[in-house]
């Protein structure tokens, strides 16, 4: 048992949230909730990032008044948190007096100290990130982050001198890898932003006044991001309150969980900021992937936002949970849609998790009067449930730990399926025909047990569920105050106890499926006819196919696939994801560092819950592959012609 401090970005409350960020929220409730059960002490912090020319702007536009504004959207936040039954120990809101003074003080330390300094800045802005950028970062002249135009600012402003302590950044980095993860955001900042240089960072605005006053130079109202990025420290009452506790019980933070768009901020600027402070570094900052439409990014611009309340609405909380914490391996890109929603709730929760408790209760009732009969001897199949159980148990903990929640999750309908499987090699029913009284107890005493046992594990992840089997298993208590350790134990149910079966925890969602299916079939038919009818293309069809090189990051096995690897490559200082078919062929450690061909502007695609972004050109024969590359290096994002 230890202490574990968690945030989640703060996040910008230029509108309503969208299915994003409740899976950021989502994920990080998962990893608070799991701590708690095991003992831990526990700070979970959230809130809002309310300053900034966006923030002005937008609320000009709706002909209100910036807090006025940011009110209205933050009251909707908060609604969403306790809609998702977020478990966060404190919000803050980066208007709040306590944040506005604590900021204020910070940024006159950095300054009397040296570190903030007095010039002119000119260059380049993106107003919607709130991110200066150098011209060398640009992409095609737009913001490499948001793909938005950048504006040209000039005005005297404060700067914070990054460049001082980049090359102690750097030695953090590499004395401590786990600092920022995965790694392939860590090569990220290094390659991208440490090893060309740091310039220092205008840490002042003049143009707009919605931001927090220099105390000082009152023209001046500090920059969003030096503001926001302490949140982390203010909330816990640095440097002013620290009578309270909070500071010295739980910094440095264990985990900043934040989107790979901000991972620069908070792994380059917030760690220097702390090292002009004098105080330690968080244990790990961990930049999780998108999740995203089959057509691209989820945005506002867009008009393509999916709204977590209509889905909590009309599928039901845990549904919703499941789906975000469950679909995508964390730390990768993840395509939503409705589809895969239902196929998962459908397939997971009530064929395999809702199946396994209706069949048990309605066993126990038809052949012990829904009395739970005291186990006889255990025999090889249940010697071989325990085991499953056990294991399922090491899993949860070990992919928690490394942040892989989408496997422990796994792990937990491992153990599900077993269960099913045993029902059907245990065959109680044929038992109860042959009169076989105590091994029918001991096969219907183990139905039960494995589902108080999978109610436990799943105490992190879904917030109703486990209560509903505990109640229809007839137990008394609570499952999230027991330690997994020793609730998990085998044999703990107490025999002779009344079951009490209820409705299905997870109903099929039939009509939507039906709906699914024909939207599967016809599009089966329309791909079906394509084929029939394409067999040549002309030059400009050809044209459209954008062919680039690209340089292989970091590769790795998709666990349960003999064929799928799942690979990070650098295309042209833009990183993807690409699932490819090529594991009987290749070994994932000899394709880091090669050059590889892909098609670049394929539609992205979802294979075994990873999202693909591109496609590796191989040609094969027989037996045989080769991906092909170019003959000799010619740099990443080359294009093919």
């Amino acid at each position: 048992m230890g202490k574990f401090y968690i945030t989640t970005p703060i996040y910008y409350p230029s509108d309503n949230l969208h299915i994003g960020h409740a899976y950021t929220t989502v994920a990080a409730d998962a990893l608070a909730r799991y701590h708690r059960q095991r003992g831990d002490d526990v700070y979970f912090l959230t809130g809002t990032d309310e300053h900034g020319q966006k923030i002005q702007r937008q609320a000009e536009a709706n002909n209100q008044e910036p807090q006025e504004f940011v009110n209205g959207i933050v009251k909707n936040i908060k609604d969403l948190w306790k809609l998702l039954n977020i478990t966060n120990d404190d919000f803050i809101r980066t208007t709040e007096p306590r944040h506005v003074k604590r900021v204020q003080k910070i940024f006159n330390r950095l300054y009397e100290q040296g570190d903030i300094y007095k010039s002119e800045y000119e260059g380049l802005y993106c107003t919607p990130c709130e991110a200066f950028w150098l011209e060398r970062q640009l992409v095609e002249g737009k913001c490499p982050d948001c793909g938005r135009e950048v504006e040209k600012i000039r005005e005297e402003s404060y700067f914070f001198r990054l460049s001082k302590y980049a090359d102690r950044l750097m030695e953090h980095i590499e004395a401590h890898p786990e600092f920022i993860q995965p790694v392939s955001r860590k090569n990220e900042m290094i390659n991208n932003f440490l090893r060309p240089g740091l310039e220092d960072l205008c840490v002042s605005r003049t143009t707009f006044s919605w931001g927090i006053p220099v105390t000082f130079d009152s023209k001046h109202v500090i920059y969003v991001w030096l503001d926001a990025l302490t949140n982390y420290i203010t909330a816990l009452g640095y440097p002013d309150n620290l009578e309270a506790g909070l500071f010295e019980r739980f910094w440095p933070a264990d985990l900043h969980l934040v989107g790979k768009e901000i991972i620069r901020f908070h792994t380059i600027i917030w760690p220097i900021i702390l090292m002009a402070l004098d105080l330690p570094l968080p244990k790990q900052i961990f930049g999780h992937g998108w999740l995203v439409l089959e057509d691209g990014k989820i945005s506002k611009s867009k008009g393509n936002i999916v709204d977590p309340v209509e889905l909590v609405e009309k599928y039901g909380l845990d549904a919703i949970r499941y789906y975000l914490l469950r679909e995508v391996p964390f730390g990768s890109d993840g395509v939503y849609s409705e589809e895969a929603l239902i196929l998962r709730v459908n397939t997971d929760l009530a064929n395999d998790l809702g199946n396994l408790l209706h069949r048990t209760l309605s066993m126990v009732e038809k052949f012990a009067d829904g009395i739970v009969p005291v186990p006889g001897n255990y025999e090889a199949l249940e010697e071989e449930l325990m085991n499953e159980a056990s294991l399922a148990l090491q899993m949860v903990k070990s992919h928690m730990e490394k942040l892989e929640v989408s496997d422990a999750l796994a792990a937990i309908f491992r153990l599900v399926g077993k269960a099913n499987k045993y029902i059907d090699e245990a065959a109680p029913w044929s038992l109860n025909k042959q009169g076989k009284r105590e091994r029918l107890g001991t096969v219907l005493y183990s139905m039960v047990e494995v589902l108080r046992i999978t109610s436990i594990l799943l105490v992190p992840f879904l917030v109703e569920t486990p209560e509903k089997i505990w109640q229809q298993l007839g137990l008394k208590g609570d499952p999230r105050r027991l330690l997994p350790e020793e609730g998990c134990k085998w044999g703990q149910f107490p025999a002779q106890t009344r079951v009490a079966k209820g409705e299905p925890i997870f109903p099929r969602i039939e009509n939507e499926e039906k709906k699914v299916e024909k939207r599967v079939e016809k599009t089966k038919e329309e791909d079906s006819k394509q084929q029939e009818t394409t067999t040549q293309i002309s030059i400009d069809e050809f044209a459209k196919i954008d062919l680039r090189v690209a340089k292989v990051i970091s590769a790795e096995k998709i666990e349960g696939t003999d064929k799928l690897l799942r690979l990070k490559v650098s295309l042209g200082g833009e990183e993807r994801q690409i699932v490819a078919g090529i594991a009987q062929y290749y070994k994932a450690e000899e394709l880091i560092g090669k050059e590889v061909v892909i098609v670049a502007n394929l539609k992205p695609a979802k294979l075994r819950g990873n999202l693909s972004q591109g496609m590796l050109l191989a040609a094969s024969s027989g037996d045989k592959l080769a991906l092909v590359v170019p003959e000799h290096p010619v740099g990443d994002g080359a294009e093919i012609s």
